[in-house]
């Protein structure tokens, strides 16, 4: 465990929480022990507690930070990608529920918490402008919603969980976008 620098440590023992759920949530669930975060970071549990109440505290902190990364994608792809500025974010998505399936369920607790109402909703603000531009653009059929992507997303989590590895849960990932005329998870 890290010495106690106190007040001076707090915004590093912040950071080191949230990297440390980011990367346990990702490889064990959002159901992971409070107690293993907190070592993994090298802080006490008191100190997880003082920055992370509880467990929906801490995994809506690690999803804002998800969403405030998929901001950043979607900014640099509309200048770098200003056509395919939808694919590159979709894609990105599309990586965060196959590798980090406790984004999805962190987005399902958002949708469920009443403190965090606007939360689920935040992904579909970011998809939307994006959607419309590949909508204009032909890449993706008009008919397409906002409200449609975001019932693709957890039907992706239903793939993730329920597949027996995680080439096929990305193979199936890939085939139920082909199906739905979205570009999968293959980043070429």
């Amino acid at each position: 465990m890290k010495s106690n620098r106190g007040p001076a440590a707090a915004d590093s023992n912040r950071r080191a929480l949230l990297a440390s759920a980011r990367r346990l949530f990702a490889e064990r669930g959002i159901g992971v022990p409070l107690s293993a975060i907190a070592k993994d970071a090298g802080v006490g549990q008191g100190v997880l507690y003082r920055h992370f109440p509880n467990r929906s505290a801490l995994a809506m902190a690690v999803f804002e930070d998800n969403l405030a990364h998929l901001d950043q994608v979607a900014a640099e792809a509309r200048q770098e990608h200003r056509g395919r500025a939808f694919k590159v974010v979709w894609q990105e998505v599309l990586e965060m529920v196959l590798t980090d399936v406790a984004f999805i369920e962190m987005a399902v607790a958002a949708r469920r918490d009443t403190r965090a109402r606007g939360a689920d909703t935040r992904l579909g603000r970011l998809l939307e402008p994006l959607l419309t531009g590949a909508r204009e653009a032909g890449a993706v059929a008009p008919s397409v919603k906002t409200m449609d992507l975001l019932r693709t997303l957890r039907a992706c989590y239903g793939v993730v969980v329920t597949a027996m590895d995680p080439p096929t849960a990305r193979a199936d990932v890939a085939a139920l976008m082909k199906g739905l005329g979205l570009p999968g998870p293959d980043r070429s």
